[in-house]
């Protein structure tokens, strides 16, 4: 029985998150320690499992904790906030979407642009499942704990600063004077799930940022013989980044701090603290 280096990563995050909320008003300081306790003996379970299904089930529970995880993170939303972070960004965003032209850029082709982004900004919750089920398509079994120990690593450290950047999405902070000129069903939609199963502690950094750039990464680093789809989730990245800013869920200075985040693994690679097997990180065959 030996947990995997992403459970272990899932494990001490969920720690991480237990040790630190008493220093935070939650209604209940409680769940974060059920979550802490009850993560790794879930793992521990299924890895006494032999059979193929149990190594399969443990890719999907790893995959399902990051809902988990970004769930947790809505404890932390009494955190007081004065708006101050706030005020400054969106000068920033001022600066870049209306002054910049990047706004006028967008809209230039009417409703396409717009609906591209928030196509992209809704496919986030599903890259972590695109990850793996590329590796599965690839025959690629081996590599699933590595290429989700670097996803987790850039999303999970994205999660562990919410607490102490409490702040609102200019949507929120400065209502209807900015906002994109084009409505879309797909911005409908996007507004409706993050109205209802967001959370609302921070946004900052950008966690569709971080995820989505670190699982860039994750494929870049693990398939490498199929780059198309690491460089593919790079495009796909660059995409919501901007996504975030125009449909203003979150703010410029969110997405490159989401950017440098997803970084972290790159700089783990690049520090030669993981040893590089033939054909990816470990978990490569």
């Amino acid at each position: 029985m030996r947990l995997r280096a992403c459970e272990w990563l899932l494990a001490v995050y969920f720690a991480y998150v237990a040790l630190i909320s008493p220093a935070f008003p939650l209604a209940s300081w409680i769940t974060p320690w059920l979550i802490a306790l009850l993560v790794p003996l879930l793992f521990a379970l299924l890895a006494r499992g032999e059979h193929k299904a149990f190594h399969i089930a443990r890719d999907w529970l790893a995959v399902s904790m990051v809902l988990v995880a970004y769930r947790e993170m809505d404890l932390f939303s009494a955190t007081p906030r004065d708006l101050l972070l706030e005020h400054r960004w969106v000068e920033w965003d001022r600066a870049i979407l209306y002054r910049g032209g990047l706004q006028q850029a967008i809209e230039s082709l009417g409703a396409a642009v717009p609906m591209y982004l928030e196509l992209s900004y809704l496919f986030v919750y599903a890259v972590a499942p695109f990850v793996v089920a590329t590796l599965y398509v690839q025959r690629q079994l081996k590599r699933v704990d590595g290429a989700l120990f670097l996803y987790l690593l850039g999303t999970l450290a994205a999660y562990a600063l919410f607490p102490f950047f409490p702040s609102d999405p200019p949507r929120v902070a400065f209502g209807a004077s900015d906002l994109p000129n084009v409505t879309t069903p797909l911005r409908e939609l996007n507004l409706w799930l993050v109205g209802n199963y967001g959370i609302h502690s921070s946004v900052f950094p950008s966690a569709h940022v971080s995820s989505a750039f670190s699982a860039a990464w994750a494929l870049l680093a693990h398939l490498p013989e199929r780059r198309r789809f690491g460089w593919g989730m790079l495009v796909y990245a660059v995409s919501v980044a901007v996504a975030t800013v125009y449909g203003r869920y979150h703010y410029a200075a969110d997405a490159v701090a989401g950017l440098a985040v997803s970084l972290v693994p790159v700089l783990i690679v690049l520090l030669g603290l993981l040893r590089l097997p033939r054909g990816g990180l470990p978990g490569s065959p």
